[in-house]
């Protein structure tokens, strides 16, 4: 009995070491990600990125080198069922010269690797802001700031459903709109 309390003793401070190493930014999304859903955004930003005042807008400052916060974030959230992450990224990103950032070809390298099994779009740094501002107005976005110090490497992600494609809602609503067709030509007739 003394030598199975023991283990368990052993065990329960081993569980409890190992979630006490896990850094709290990643705690605090773990516990966040089953919270959000549709619409909702997660930022993975670089150190210069602004404290936002958008009400939705909840900011965390992680203490991680960037491309470590993005493959954790990435993996958090493809371990959800009910969303899955569009990534943007600034357009501006591939036309950083070296000479004004040293590292940006490392980081872009590490980044495309990252990235490639992800849905990425690219638009310019202004545009990518005013859809997250006009989001946080509406809805939650959780930002979490990094200390990469590169320009134009801040990673944006919108959750969208996990469990309803893009292809299924577009014929839904065709199906939608040919049954309003029809219940129009009836009243018509």
């Amino acid at each position: 009995m003394r030598t199975l309390l023991l283990a368990l003793a052993v065990v329960g401070a081993f569980t409890t070491t190992a979630l006490s190493q896990t850094p709290a930014w990643q705690n605090d999304l773990e516990k966040q990600l089953p919270l959000l859903g549709h619409r909702n955004w997660i930022v993975v930003a670089d150190s210069a990125y602004p404290s936002q005042t958008a009400p939705g807008i909840k900011t965390i400052y992680t203490g991680e080198k960037q491309l470590d916060a993005v493959n954790k974030v990435l993996a958090a959230v493809k371990k959800q069922k009910h969303v899955r992450g569009v990534v943007f990224v600034d357009a501006e990103l591939p036309h950083v010269p070296e000479k004004f950032a040293k590292g940006i070809s490392d980081y872009r390298a590490g980044l495309k690797e990252a990235l490639k099994e992800e849905d990425v779009t690219s638009l310019p740094h202004g545009e990518i802001i005013e859809k997250l501002d006009e989001a946080g107005q509406t809805f939650h976005v959780l930002l979490l700031k990094t200390d990469m110090t590169l320009p134009y490497t801040s990673i944006f992600i919108r959750l969208d459903c996990g469990y309803w494609s893009d292809e299924a809602e577009k014929e839904l609503r065709a199906v939608i709109e040919d049954a309003d067709d029809s219940k129009e030509k009836r009243r018509k007739d």
